[in-house]
């Protein structure tokens, strides 16, 4: 299979799942067929987890009780659908396709990758490429990956480095960590930084020091999501990971300081709860300076 064909192929196998879970086409008549989308639905998961419960595709789908009830005995009385007493608990009912179901979920699925074909013609290489890429964003955002926040350390130093100084970069910081500084994050027991995964990939950071200017207070530095990473919350579970062990660590505030044009992070800011205060550092960059009472 040649690159075109190959790129056409993830295309039709990326619009079809959004397709067939998350849109449909949205008429009267799920794919002209004689079915509701609601019904292609229930038959499309039941062929993803044969024998599970009503209430559990019901909720899993999102549908009123009484509809769903209506819904499967329609269904049933078709010939798609049938339910058997499940072995561990007589008062579950284990739902799954009849062979005919079967042979009816893929018809619908050809027709939909018919469907789809027809519409991907009428694009070109580039706007398919477009396409792809914008069907993985809207899958990431309808079904992101997994995210783990991770108090880093020595093991973590190749990720933080790269983290920073993608930060010094886009932020375009004047006062730029060392390597030094940046093992003092990781290493020191005063300090702290923490590195948000998402699938295993780093994307995102926060570092805290203490702030001797400032009895009882420590210092927020370093937040930053990788723009490909950002709408996902990762700042918030870094901010609220870095101001527990703060807490822990027996500090009375949180202060931080930014800059007017940096809009997003003042905001985030704002609903964390963090107010303005005077200056408190001769960051030559700063415009902005806050701070947070944990106690």
């Amino acid at each position: 299979m040649d690159r075109d064909m190959q790129q056409q192929a993830d295309v039709v196998r990326q619009f079809n799942r959004f397709y067939t879970v998350h849109l449909g086409l949205l008429r009267g008549r799920y794919l002209e067929t004689d079915y509701s989308l609601s019904e292609g639905r229930i038959m499309y998961e039941l062929s993803q987890n044969p024998g599970c419960t009503a209430n559990k595709l019901r909720n899993k789908l999102d549908l009123d009780a009484g509809y769903m009830s209506r819904l499967l005995r329609s269904l049933t009385e078709r010939g798609l659908v049938q339910g058997a007493r499940s072995e561990h608990d007589k008062r579950a009912t284990l739902l799954s396709l009849t062979a005919l179901g079967k042979t009816t979920v893929a018809d619908i699925n050809r027709q939909a990758s018919a469907e789809t074909v027809r519409m991907l013609n009428q694009l070109g290489q580039s706007q398919r490429a477009e396409l792809l890429d914008a069907m993985r964003k809207v899958q990431d955002i309808l079904s992101p990956p997994p995210v783990r926040v991770l108090r880093a350390g020595a093991a973590q130093l190749a990720d933080a480095r790269h983290l920073l100084y993608e930060y010094f970069d886009v932020i375009g910081v004047v006062l730029r960590d060392d390597d030094a500084a940046i093992r003092a994050f990781l290493n020191d027991a005063s300090s702290a930084m923490w590195i948000a995964y998402v699938d295993g990939a780093p994307a995102a950071c926060v570092a805290m020091r203490p702030l001797p200017e400032v009895p009882g207070a420590a210092e927020c530095k370093r937040l930053y999501v990788a723009d490909r990473y950002r709408r996902r919350g990762l700042a918030e579970a870094l901010m609220q990971a870095l101001e527990t062990h703060a807490a822990q660590a027996g500090h009375d505030a949180v202060y931080l300081d930014t800059k007017d044009d940096l809009i997003g992070a003042i905001k985030l800011y704002d609903s964390l709860g963090y107010e303005r205060c005077e200056r408190y550092n001769d960051n030559p960059q700063a415009t902005i300076f806050m701070r947070k009472r944990l106690r």
